[in-house]
């Protein structure tokens, strides 16, 4: 299967390392261009470096904001006021006891991973629609529907990110535009790495082999027994981003690894 998304335009959040970046890169491969997304100026550059080293020729820019808040993602429309393709990646998540859990907390939450999704999705789907093509996904997770109990904020955000795309995917219904969800489980991103690293200096065994113990123990339903790379998730983002995929609207697809153990 050849995708070509040439003379398209992307938008990827929080795209400066992990998931994010995995998903550029994969999108530039296709001939999309790509304008990268995240809170660090410096963090961004690195990233813009590295793939102009790979892909020469490619369009890609940058625009740095704060998706936290309504400020920051009217910043961002203001920078980029049209696009294809969005990639709602931004998100936050940390382990913290449900009776810890201040307002606070799930307020920030909630700003993060729900309303930007909101809010780009809210300013960028009417030209999608007037133009008659255009996708949104948005990165949820496994933890979705598999409600960890050392992150119930975290869970219940992502879970919200379900309802929002199936029914954003209903209001645009035959008009061209698909909106669809991307779960991923445990991933051998920049955070999950950095979180084995001072085992494996001290073991001697690789982030990947701990990362295989992580997943046994932890998500003991997974069928590939190991974390997934950020390419494996970024290919099914590209794959739904993709000309190829118009039939596929309102969707949550897995890319856990089967740790959620049901047959849908």
């Amino acid at each position: 299967m050849h995708i070509d998304l040439q003379g398209k335009r992307a938008l990827v959040t929080a795209s400066s390392g992990g998931i994010g970046f995995a998903i550029a890169k994969g999108l530039l491969a296709t001939g999309a261009e790509v304008i990268l997304n995240g809170r660090n100026e410096s963090s961004l550059s690195k990233a813009k470096d590295s793939l102009l080293a790979e892909f020469s020729s490619a369009t890609l820019s940058t625009v740095a904001a704060d998706l936290g808040s309504a400020e920051g993602c009217a910043a961002l429309i203001k920078a980029v006021p049209k696009v294809d393709i969005l990639v709602n990646n931004a998100g936050i998540y940390g382990p913290e006891d449900f009776f810890e859990t201040d307002d606070d907390t799930w307020a920030r939450y909630w700003q993060t991973n729900v309303m930007s999704g909101v809010r780009l999705s809210r300013a960028y789907l009417p030209t999608m629609q007037e133009n008659g093509w255009g996708r949104v996904v948005f990165i949820s997770s496994e933890s979705a529907r598999n409600i960890p109990a050392d992150m119930i904020h975290y869970g219940v955000s992502k879970t919200a990110q379900l309802s929002l795309s199936r029914g954003l995917a209903k209001r645009v219904a035959g008009s061209g535009v698909t909106v669809n969800s991307v779960l991923p489980g445990p991933t051998l991103s920049d955070g999950f790495e950095a979180m084995f690293a001072d085992e494996a200096e001290k073991t001697g065994k690789s982030v990947e082999e701990l990362g295989a113990e992580f997943v046994m123990a932890h998500r003991a339903s997974s069928v590939i027994q190991r974390p997934a790379t950020t390419a494996e998730v970024a290919n099914m983002v590209v794959y739904v981003c993709s000309q190829q995929a118009s039939a596929t609207s309102g969707a949550a697809l897995r890319v856990d690894g089967g740790v959620v153990d049901d047959i849908v």
